[in-house]
Parts: structure tokens; sequence; C-alpha cells
């Protein structure tokens, strides 16, 4: 039983993934951008992304791979959306031992992020400023600090 039901979420995402959650093309991320702006007021965000911990029981034979910080074993969801919510990118299945920037890293999203690849439109000029910067996704401090990705401040 376990097997028709993992080989039809394969077959389902394999057929409708790419209908359904193609990675935007630069016209979109400029649409997202203009939301962001609009909704929320960040000016050249093209999505936010976190990660989020899915409770599993312990696998046989895997050591601590799945194992979390909060002392569970889970799988990591990690998600970008657009300013209306709507996901953007999912990596679905990373071990529970990996945090969010490790998780993004290893991701084929966050590599194609990390090497260029996403098709981000050129830097932008802030509204309101003569300051040029580049378009970016938000997160928590989990993630790692880059031009294309930017975090709260640490601390109070």
């Amino acid at each position: 039983m376990k097997a028709i039901v993992g080989e039809t979420c394969d077959v389902l995402w394999e057929v409708l993934g790419p209908i359904y959650l193609s990675v935007p093309q630069k016209n979109e991320w400029k649409r997202i951008a203009n939301d962001f702006y609009s909704m929320w007021d960040l000016p050249n965000c093209v999505g936010a992304i976190d990660g989020k911990h899915i409770n599993i029981f312990c696998p046989n034979n895997i050591g601590s791979l799945f194992y979390n910080y909060k002392g569970n074993y889970s799988i990591v969801l990690l998600a970008a959306c657009d300013a209306n919510y709507t996901f953007t990118a999912v990596d679905i299945g990373a071990y529970g031992s990996q945090i969010d920037g490790g998780v993004m890293w290893n991701s084929s999203f966050g590599q194609r992020l990390y090497t260029g690849q996403l098709n981000l439109p050129k830097e932008e000029v802030l509204p309101g400023t003569s300051n040029s910067f580049p378009h970016y996704f938000v997160g928590d401090s989990a993630f790692p600090l880059k031009p294309f990705l930017m975090k709260p401040y640490p601390g109070n």
C-alpha cells in the first residue's frame, strides 16, 4: 500500500508540478515585487521564504539525520511564497537535523538562487532614493544574509 501512495504522489508531482508550481519568469518576479511593495512596503522583494518541520516517526536504521533541535524526528518543508501567500517554490523532504539555511542551500531552488539562475530582475532604484538595490527574498534569522536574501537584525 505504501508503494502505491508514494508512486501516485511522484506521478502527480511530475505531471502537475510544472503546470501549477513552475519557477516564475522575469515578468512574474516583477509582478511579485510590485505586490510586495504595494501590500507590504517592501521594494524589490520577490518572495518570503521559510522552513517548517513536519514531525515523523523515526525511520529504521537512520541514526540522527531526522532528529531535530526540538527533540523530535522530522522532515523539512522549505517554501517561498509571493505577497498573496501563494507558493512560488517548494522543497520537501530535507533531514530534520538541518537548519533552514542548509535546507535551502541543498535544494534545487537554493542552488539556482545562489548561482543567479532564477532569472530575477536586475537591480532597481529604491523608491524615493537614487540608490540601486537587488531583488531579494526575505527570511527569518535561520537564513544567511546575502544580497538576494534579507533577514532581521540579530538581537533586540
